[in-house]
């Protein structure tokens, strides 16, 4: 559906690598090319990642990293971190980072203060070579829920949709998020056993208040309306024992046998 979208005013395609699994790079490309836009790629959720032996950030013009503390890498404040292979291109953005300033006080253009603090880079520093060893737990977690998910009847099931990866990436399981059939019910059920969820993301962006002006309506874009009532994300942090997630599962499933 990206080609229908595409304009004369169109000038970037933005591919979220949603969870932490990357998107379909090689046909947006494709696409992009061909329509001469440029690629700028949301890797938030996706450091770490892979695309056909490519890692996120680096399939696009530029790539957007976050480092807020939930991220697979996180510092201990706000944070961020932009990639990108074209010399020009990387100018400008360290140009704009510091308020469009090469040499102190002298300004060539409007740009933002957006720099990373000293003690965030500290920080991430001391992080990052653990990086790959955090995705590979994530990655195991997300194994062991499939394991567990399909031993109690579920994976298979009406009720639970589960994660599916493709087979030419390496997901990284920012987020483990699932399809619950009855999933606001669901979390509060396991709220009440002290089992931690998010709802990723309960208010689709055409139905954001910000951005009524554009005219978009329920039913506009019904998948994104369908995620909305049914994602639901459970713990997947590389330190989540075996024990945590069975019980996690097992509630779970002791959710739905009660509705049997």
């Amino acid at each position: 559906l990206i080609e229908r979208a595409v304009t004369k005013r169109t000038k970037v395609v933005m591919p979220v690598h949603l969870f932490g699994q990357c998107t379909e790079m090689e046909r947006i490309n494709e696409l992009a090319e061909a329509h001469e836009i440029a690629v700028v790629e949301d890797a938030a959720q996706a450091i770490g990642a892979k695309y056909k032996g490519r890692r996120a950030g680096n399939l696009g013009l530029i790539g957007c990293f976050s480092f807020y503390p939930s991220k697979n890498l996180g510092g201990a404040g706000d944070g961020g971190l932009l990639t990108t292979n074209d010399p020009e291109i990387a100018q400008s953005l360290q140009d704009l980072r510091s308020h469009g300033a090469r040499k102190k006080y002298y300004h060539d253009r409007v740009g933002i203060n957006s720099r990373l603090d000293s003690i965030q880079a500290a920080i991430l520093r001391v992080k990052l070579p653990y990086l790959d060893q955090w995705a590979q737990a994530r990655r195991d977690n997300a194994r062991r829920y499939g394991s567990m998910f399909e031993e109690r009847g579920l994976a298979r099931s009406e009720n639970i949709r589960l994660p599916q990866e493709r087979a030419d990436v390496l997901h990284v399981y920012n987020q483990f998020v699932f399809r619950a059939r009855e999933r606001d019910d669901l979390r509060r059920f396991l709220a009440e056993k002290g089992i931690g969820t998010e709802i990723y993301y309960p208010l689709p962006l055409h139905l954001q208040p910000c951005f009524s002006d554009l005219g978009y309506k329920a039913g506009d874009f019904p998948e994104s309306e369908r995620a909305a009532r049914e994602a639901l994300a459970i713990p997947i942090y590389p330190e989540l024992g075996e024990a945590a997630q069975r019980r996690v599962v097992d509630m779970i499933a002791a959710f739905y046998e009660q509705r049997l």
